[in-house]
């Protein structure tokens, strides 16, 4: 499995608060294949929010977990319909999230490599303009991408 296709990749979603973005995100997860357990994954989407917000700058938000129903690493886009309240660097609701699961069994070093080049991509406004505003997923996909291989 992919850790990142158009099919991840969600332009309009109707989430209106950061619970409704990562049960969504869960949802997704298992829709998809990723996962078997949609609880599981927000459990641990919620865990790790509780510890501290994964909301960033500019409208971005990195949630993430492990997971023993995840196999692979994957990641989910969602661009919301409206602006979601989450708690942020600065102050600024979430109008994107990159949502990272990963693998329970995964040492740590996988998921804070792939958390830091996405951490490091939202530093980027040409990486940012691209996910907030393009309609083609496919697109969003190779920015993502892109950044994964630098």
């Amino acid at each position: 499995m992919a850790i990142l296709d158009a099919s991840h990749v969600f332009l309009d979603c109707s989430a209106a608060t950061c619970d409704e973005a990562l049960e969504f995100a869960a949802n997704k997860a298992v829709e998809l294949g990723a996962s078997s357990d949609a609880q599981s994954l927000l459990d641990g989407l919620k865990a790790r929010e509780a510890e501290g917000s994964t909301g960033m700058m500019s409208g971005f938000a990195i949630p993430h977990c492990k997971s023993e129903s995840v196999s692979e690493p994957f990641i989910i886009v969602m661009r919301f319909a409206d602006a979601v309240d989450w708690q942020t660097m600065d102050k600024t609701p979430v109008t994107a999230a990159i949502c990272l699961f990963i693998p329970a069994g995964e040492v740590g070093t996988e998921q804070l490599r792939i958390l830091s080049k996405i951490a490091v991509m939202l530093m980027h406004d040409d990486f940012c303009h691209v996910v907030k505003t393009s309609a083609d997923a496919n697109e969003i996909v190779k920015a993502v991408e892109e950044g994964l291989e630098k």
